[in-house]
């Protein structure tokens, strides 16, 4: 076999609740801090202990930051899973396991290599305290990769001083268990293996973080002050990151806190409340997944119609119903788009990475106060929860918040009547005002029912459908005013199109490569918003076919796209995965080649998710 440096997949199959993860991650960040591109997958179950969990690491010295099939180290100490494990694991690839009882012979097979080493007998030895010995036997075997693959010893000795920085015995007792594991491999196995790792300088200005905590950073930035929330995996975490950010930067000189957190009775209290605060004039939003929009839905259809600003960022989890909550899809996106009853429609934007997920939730609330509507950030499980290589956050201090058509009490003096849905300059977007703004004019008067210009409440049908054109005129402002759709042409005039957005990017660029190695021409475009700019139309006309890549069963991408576009369906072929986990550039490139050369795929195959 070849030597093949940085690029590579290790997957550790562990026990829910064991402790396990902290010593992945340990794993995953000495490769990142070496300065090699990796991703890593936590693979969990939605109880709290006992069940099988898997932790996924991608390393990828050329920077694809997306899934790929194939395990090429399995590190397994869950018997539970062991029997599974094995068979995921490559051809010519590599077993580790805890020796301390005999391998079962049930999971044995040929062609892959197996090292025994005895993790738990080794942790009996060396530590008394019974669950120091369970959490230390997981740094057991982060020190035998540390021999196996060449990792860089010093780097990980650091991060385990800054982890436990002033905790001496502990640091101690780390390192203990790492020396056992490196010093079994140099005893009884020849290392490095064929697949190693090599330090780069490949990260520069680059670093290592979870969406959910991107998204609570940027809504400080954006100058939220109110939070209302109802807790639901895997939304929780922009909350406490909320939280953590605003009680380091939302503090008065004297002490006291400049913004409101409120855990609701549920979703759709909460989103009411997040509807009052704006309509007061704060900035304020929610977090939530599927079950949470389907029970926003009454309150986001008000917020629409009465057009009071609102930001709800939606982590997507698999479902219907409860459906696998620790799992990933992006399948709530016409639940969101269209959310409430009667004609409504919701500007959704989607994030592909953390850095964006900053920047789209602070661009959230510009975009919703401008515009006068909700807006919701589709991200999910994939982006929300796992840690990704990101580019550094930056936000300029001569950034200045965009807060729309707001009169003041002297615009109200001049203007004389006001009338709060009047469309004045032809772009669909009223004028409004923050309560109290004018001592006698109760110009911040707000309708969810049926009105005129002035708010005024009417049954009139032939007023309520000059209302409703006028909302249809904003949405066209909002084509012009989203983020527009990021496109990548190739050099060839007979190229097949692909479509993708937020977490379907990275699998969906390296997909397109290997498309390409194979003679494949393509032109790519990513979507960054709905509703689509003229971009996204010109791309759709300019190409005979277009695969639609996308994480749910119903290609729910693609029917928005022919809801709004008008295009010819034919062209729009469905690239769909919906087993929980992220999407890989392998099951991209099966479904468009098995698509392109259909005399060797059955109709059946064809119609198959890659998983």
């Amino acid at each position: 076999m070849s030597l093949r440096i940085n690029d590579f997949i290790v997957r550790f199959a562990n026990v829910n609740g064991t402790g396990s993860a902290s010593a992945n991650y340990l794993f995953a960040k000495t490769i990142f801090r070496m300065g090699i591109p990796v991703t890593p997958k936590n693979i969990f179950p939605s109880n709290i202990q006992g069940l099988p969990t898997w932790y996924e690491v991608r390393v990828s010295e050329k920077g694809y930051l997306g899934r790929r099939e194939g395990i090429d180290l399995m590190v397994s100490v869950n018997p539970q899973s062991m029997a599974k494990d094995v068979q995921n694991v490559k051809d010519g690839g590599y077993f580790i396991y805890d020796s301390t009882k005999k391998l079962n012979p049930e999971y044995e097979r040929e062609g892959i290599h197996y090292l025994g080493i005895p993790m738990m007998e080794m942790a009996n030895g060396a530590f008394e305290d019974p669950r120091k010995r369970q959490l230390l036997k997981n740094i057991i075997y982060v020190g035998a990769l540390v021999r196996l693959l060449q990792m860089d010893e010093s780097v990980i000795r650091m991060l385990v001083e800054e982890q436990f920085a002033g905790k001496k015995s502990l640091i101690e007792a780390n390192f203990q268990a790492l020396n056992l594991g490196m010093e079994y491999v140099e005893r009884n196995f020849d290392y490095p293996l064929d697949f190693r790792l090599e330090k780069r300088n490949l990260l520069e200005n680059k670093i290592l973080v979870d969406g959910n905590t991107a998204c609570g950073l940027g809504a400080v930035f954006a100058g939220a002050t109110v939070m209302a929330w109802y807790p639901i995996t895997p939304s929780t975490s922009v909350a406490e990151a909320f939280e953590t950010y605003c009680k380091k930067y939302r503090k008065a000189e004297n002490g006291e806190n400049k913004f409101a957190i409120v855990q609701a009775e549920d979703e759709l209290a909460a989103m009411g409340m997040v509807i009052g605060a704006n309509w007061n004039g704060a900035r304020a939003f929610t977090a939530t997944s599927g079950p949470g929009v389907s029970l926003m839905s009454e309150f986001l259809g008000l917020a629409y119609f009465a057009e009071v600003p609102a930001v709800l960022i939606d982590v997507q989890r698999a479902g219907p119903s409860t459906g696998m909550p620790t799992r990933t899809q992006q399948s709530d996106l016409m639940a969101a788009a269209f959310a409430s009853h009667g004609d409504t429609k919701h500007i959704l934007l989607f994030p592909a990475s953390p850095y964006e997920c900053f920047e789209m939730t602070a661009a959230s609330f510009d975009l919703a106060e401008q515009l006068q509507t909700p807006v919701i950030l589709m991200t999910d499980l994939d982006l929300g929860m796992n840690d990704h290589v990101s580019d550094a956050f930056d936000w300029s201090v001569d950034r200045k918040y965009q807060r729309g058509k707001v009169l003041s009490a002297e615009d109200l003096e001049d203007i004389g009547k006001f009338g709060r849905y009047l469309d004045s300059d032809g772009d669909g977007i009223p004028s409004r005002t923050y309560p109290g703004t004018h001592p006698t004019k109760g110009a911040f008067f707000t309708r969810g029912t049926s009105k005129d210009e002035y708010a005024g409440y009417t049954e009139d049908g032939a007023v309520y459908k000059r209302n409703m054109d006028r909302l249809i005129k904003k949405w066209d402002t909002a084509k012009t005013t989203v983020p527009a759709a990021e496109i990548k042409a190739s050099s060839s005039a007979e190229a097949v199109g692909i479509l993708y957005f937020g977490t379907s990017t990275f699998s969906s660029e390296e997909a397109r490569d290997l498309l390409s190695e194979e003679g494949i021409s393509v032109d790519s475009i990513r979507i960054k918003a709905f509703p689509f700019g003229k971009e996204v139309v010109e791309f759709v006309e300019n190409h005979k076919t277009i695969f639609v890549i996308e994480q749910n069963r119903d290609a729910q991408m693609r029917k928005m796209m022919l809801m709004e576009l008008d295009c010819n369906p034919k062209k729009l072929v469905p690239v769909l995965n919906y087993d929980g986990m992220p999407i890989t550039a392998d099951a991209i490139k099966t479904q468009i080649t098995n698509y392109l050369n259909p005399k060797t795929t059955s109709s059946h195959e064809l119609s198959q998710t890659t998983v």
